[in-house]
């Protein structure tokens, strides 16, 4: 079983960065010459829709969301617990038009980066911290300004199903500054599609869009909020996919994680 996944996780990274090559210098160029489009808009939301369906036909990874009803109508903050590529395709749909916060290594890259551009990407630079903020405060307004709804993953990497939470001060000064509703997305992709993982195993990958927090709450509050929406509902999607059975090995770290939570997890 694990060698046939593995054939079909090569499979799917071949396809993968191929059409994502061929797409990202098609976008770069007209991003080059044109700035924003609407060709550039569509070919997004094709990449987005292709992936995931190449994911379920070819490494057999299927995808549910649910609680698009939660985002609101106009400018906000999706903030989404991120363990896998999968997030950003999976969120995508849900989102109007996006903009993505998205370190600036990415953005250097030709065709890539200029494509990201083209595509309201926002850059950050994480090696500056703090020195970064102001920067993308004014990309952020700027693409608010736009009708764009904001997408960060607020641990800024990805991280192992069930990690001691990671979060950074970026949401909160954007959470304080741009003084609109933040979104909380929960999912457990992690356990299919992991950060290190040799393969992308079969499943169901599924993420919650939960309810809208208000703007005006003092920094501390609201990051604990934030945090009390977005773990709780990982470790529950986590917990209930490990229950119905996952056709995967659980590697020694997930175990143990598993075992702290529930000493009678079956090894």
């Amino acid at each position: 079983m694990i060698f046939v996944q593995t054939l079909r996780t090569i499979l799917f990274y071949l396809l993968f960065i191929g059409q994502t090559a061929v797409i990202a210098i098609a976008l770069g160029i007209v991003g080059l010459v044109a700035g924003r489009t609407s060709f550039s808009w569509a070919m997004a939301q094709y990449w987005c829709w292709s992936n995931l369906q190449l994911l379920r036909i070819v490494a057999g990874l299927r995808t549910d969301v649910q609680g698009q009803e939660n985002i609101p109508a106009g400018g906000c903050i999706i903030a989404s617990k991120h363990q896998s590529d999968w997030d950003v395709f999976s969120i995508f749909p849900h989102t109007g038009r996006p903009a993505y916060i998205v370190k600036k290594e990415l953005m250097r890259i030709p065709f890539f980066g200029w494509a990201a551009r083209s595509l309201d990407c926002i850059e950050v630079d994480r090696r500056k911290g703090a020195e970064a903020i102001p920067e993308m405060m004014r990309q952020a307004r700027s693409a608010l300004d736009r009708g764009c709804r904001l997408v960060i993953f607020p641990e800024g990497t990805r991280k192992a199903p069930l990690a001691p939470p990671d979060y950074k001060q970026g949401l909160v000064r954007m959470y304080v500054e741009l003084g609109v509703p933040v979104v909380p997305v929960a999912l457990n992709a992690g356990l299919f599609w992991g950060r290190n993982s040799l393969n992308i195993w079969p499943g169901t990958a599924r993420a919650r869009i939960l309810a809208p927090i208000e703007p005006g709450l003092a920094p501390d509050v609201f990051l604990e909020r934030l945090k009390s929406a977005i773990e709780p509902e990982s470790t529950r999607l986590i917990l209930e996919a490990v229950d119905a059975g996952l056709n995967r090995p659980l590697d020694p770290p997930l175990q143990a994680r598993l075992d702290t939570l529930r000493p009678s997890t079956t090894h």
